[in-house]
């Protein structure tokens, strides 16, 4: 099924096991970007190994996704603190 999500950025909470490893592991597989996380960082390593190697995409592209997506999400954070 093509969802039409390659090049677009997905953010999974809960991500590195269950229901939200699942839904990271197809939207991967439909060829979207990653941002995923937990509370443990060894788990969300895994997850992110894992969700990498059934997406046949590199580790790193969504590695990457995920700082990109961090700093522009701490900009829209300082630039809301500045406003207030």
């Amino acid at each position: 099924m093509d969802l039409g999500l390659k090049r677009k950025v997905a953010l999974v909470a809960a991500s590195s096991q269950g229901l939200g490893y699942a839904v990271a592991k197809e939207l991967a597989a439909e060829g979207a970007s990653l941002i995923i996380c937990s509370r443990n960082q060894d788990s969300i390593d895994r997850a992110a190994d894992k969700t990498a190697q059934a997406a046949d995409n590199a580790v790193d592209n969504t590695r990457a996704a995920a700082a990109k997506a961090g700093r522009k999400a701490d900009a829209a954070a300082d630039a809301a603190a500045r406003t207030q």
